[in-house]
């Protein structure tokens, strides 16, 4: 695995009070001091190229970080080398706080695309959580969503078919991707290949390949080198029995 790129960049492409994220209507407003603090914790930016390792399981990291554009997607390892995915990051998302607080990460993060990320001290948490609670809530918040999407994924491996896993997986995806502006209203672009999918769904790479042809054969989905094009959110929602995550309004750190 390729090592993610150091040192960290001290010079800032993006203020914090300035960040292109905050715009976007899925994301809470900060409060002044709050919008203070962030500028304080932030360290500097850093760019990840495609397929680098960001965080290493098992690995004791010193930052944690904001991903603030670019996919990535959170694996364990079996000793044989099967991989299991567990979630896919987008901008907006924390990743490393298991690092910070277990201290070591039972995880990593890969990235999908080129990425940068915000990055901050994990040292720094203590000075949050102590003076600042509407952040320190918010990280509870996010931890808390992440155990909701891990139990709709666990209910989708244990309980969907492959067809409705592969359905649920696409339309997951999509929708967080959109509500973070990852791709348009017309374009659902997701730039995963058929292996991501089976190492998501627990499925081999032969059935992966099939239940895939199944949902495009319904114009669900259009499947092309380097990813796959959403046609169909809905069409792929009510074939999973997914209702959706919900569009509340989320922090951002």
């Amino acid at each position: 695995m390729a090592k993610p790129q150091e040192p960290i960049s001290t010079v800032r492409k993006h203020d914090c009070a300035k960040c292109p994220l905050r715009p976007l209507p899925i994301f809470r407003a900060f409060e002044q001091q709050e919008l203070a603090f962030v500028t304080r914790f932030k360290k500097g930016e850093l760019a990840v190229d495609k397929g680098a390792t960001v965080l290493v399981e098992g690995s004791h990291s010193a930052h944690l970080y904001t991903v603030l554009s670019g996919w990535g997607f959170r694996f364990k390892l079996m000793p044989d080398g099967r991989r299991q995915i567990l979630n896919y990051v987008m901008p907006g998302d924390l990743i490393g706080l298991q690092g910070s607080l277990m201290g070591e990460m039972q995880h990593s993060v890969e990235s999908l695309s080129p990425m940068l990320l915000c990055v901050f001290e994990r040292d720094q948490l203590e000075e949050l959580y102590r003076n600042h609670p509407g952040l320190a809530y918010d990280i509870t918040w996010l931890a808390a969503r992440e155990e909701q999407m891990l139990d709709e994924n666990l209910l989708s491996v244990g309980r969907r078919s492959a067809l409705e896993r592969a359905a649920y997986l696409m339309a997951f995806i999509g929708s967080r991707a959109q509500a973070v502006g990852l791709i348009g209203r017309r374009s659902l672009e997701v730039p995963i290949t058929q292996q991501h999918v089976a190492d998501t769904l627990g499925l081999s790479l032969v059935h992966t390949n099939k239940t895939i042809r199944k949902l495009s054969n319904r114009k669900l989905i259009a499947w092309h080198d380097g990813g796959c094009t959403i046609l169909d959110m809905e069409g792929l929602m009510v074939l999973a029995r997914w209702e959706g995550l919900g569009q509340r309004v989320r922090p951002l750190v």
